[in-house]
């Protein structure tokens, strides 16, 4: 299905819940993400939680609307600010959801803790894999080795299975995070208006993120537990699906029982 802004149109994927009462869950994608590829993981998040979930890909991903294209640096180092401060309150609205357990990945796991942040008192709970709370080398390195990988590879080929514009999308995303703007994003101090308890979840293979990422998370947030996986890269639901799945169901309990 899809939600309509009037200039743009948002893929939405909405899992009836299966016990009624629940806070309903919403996934927020990575920075290449969409709807499709977080593949069967929404259904077995919804079969583990009897919650109502809700996934959408966000303008430019997807089957969303894409960007124009041939566009490049198109967005600015407050995207992620502006996904969760002013998009999302309206997706939500638009689909009735009050209260939301958010899980994000990666730039949406980072989205959702701007969303738990901004409005204390609307959140339930947030579990973030691999977010970003400050721009670290390692990430601004591995990004740039994408550009590669992008322009000499069959890249295009694969994203273009999932989003409507592979190259508008990559760009889209590649473009702002090696921009010499985003160098100073930080949301660190935001984080100490979080509210709801956090999970924050974090690889130690992550190529795009140190530890540092979730451990001042732990700093400014007295509810948060962290998680640090073994073996594990940037997409823990993806690496470690089954210990992800758990820890999620388990602070989803947590959050709904407390």
């Amino acid at each position: 299905m899809f939600v309509d802004f009037g200039r743009f149109k948002l893929e939405v994927l909405d899992i009836a819940p299966q016990v009624l009462g629940l806070p309903p869950i919403v996934l927020l994608h990575e920075g290449l993400g969409c709807v499709a590829m977080w593949r069967d993981f929404p259904h077995a998040l919804a079969a583990a939680t009897s919650a109502r979930v809700v996934v959408y890909s966000r303008y430019g991903y997807g089957r969303s609307t894409p960007l124009p294209a041939g566009a490049r640096n198109v967005r600015k180092a407050s995207f992620m600010h502006k996904e969760a401060i002013e998009i999302a309150p309206l997706l939500l609205a638009k689909l009735n959801i009050e209260n939301p357990f958010l899980v994000g990945h990666s730039d949406g796991g980072s989205i959702a803790l701007i969303h738990a942040a901004t409005f204390p008192n609307a959140v339930c709970g947030v579990a973030a894999m691999a977010p970003h709370c400050f721009v670290e080398e390692l990430s601004v390195h591995n990004i740039a080795e994408a550009t590669t990988a992008f322009e000499t590879t069959d890249l295009p080929a694969r994203l273009s299975k999932y989003h409507l514009d592979s190259a508008a999308t990559f760009y889209g995303w590649n473009d702002v995070w090696l921009s010499a703007e985003f160098r100073a994003w930080n949301i660190t101090e935001l984080l100490n208006a979080i509210a709801c308890p956090v999970l924050a979840v974090q690889g130690e293979q992550d190529q795009y993120g140190t530890m540092a990422q979730i451990d001042v998370i732990a700093d400014r947030v007295p509810t948060a537990r962290l998680r640090k996986l073994a073996q594990c890269g940037h997409s823990p639901w993806k690496d470690a699906r089954d210990t992800v799945l758990t820890e999620i169901l388990n602070h989803f309990r947590f959050c709904t029982q407390k």
